[in-house]
Parts: structure tokens; C-alpha cells; sequence
């Protein structure tokens, strides 16, 4: 899986996640700025924080940290595989 492909896989399971039921085409800043964050951390804990403070940041509206651990270890098994493949 090359950079491009993985983004996509990302950005799919962002989508699909959906934390405030409005629809996964509303989060586009919010899936950007995961992305980004995906890549510079390898702790699922510490990737949850930043999804959490990403998300309450834009929507002003609390997302549980459970829910962003589960996001997160999703997102890192991601990475962690097309790393593997590269």
C-alpha cells in the first residue's frame, strides 16, 4: 500500500466514523488535520487525545475518548500495515 492508498483508507474509516450522526462528507478539516496527526504518532492513546481535541475544537460538542481509541487503533493498524508493505 503506497502513501496515496493509505490516505484514502484514512480518510474511509473517518468517514465512515461519523462521531456526531451529521454525515461523513462534513468532517473534510477535521479528517485533514487526523490524517496528518495519523502519521506523526504511533501511540493509540495519545492519537485518541488528538482526535478528541480535534473534533470538540470544530463541533464544540464532547466526543468520548473510548470512541476515539477505538478510531485511533483502527487508523494505526492502518498505517502500521502499509509501513510494512513500503
Amino acid at each position: 500500500m503506497d502513501t496515496q492508498q493509505m490516505n484514502i483508507a484514512l480518510v474511509t474509516v473517518l468517514q465512515d466514523w461519523d462521531p456526531f450522526q451529521i454525515g461523513g462528507d462534513l468532517y473534510e478539516p477535521e479528517i485533514a488535520d487526523t490524517v496528518v496527526a495519523v502519521r506523526d504518532m504511533d501511540s493509540p492513546r495519545e492519537l485518541a487525545e488528538k482526535i478528541q481535541s480535534i473534533y470538540e475544537f470544530a463541533f464544540d460538542q464532547t466526543v468520548q475518548l473510548e470512541k476515539c481509541l477505538e478510531v485511533a487503533q483502527r487508523l494505526l493498524i492502518i498505517k502500521n500495515d502499509a509501513s510494512c508493505s513500503i
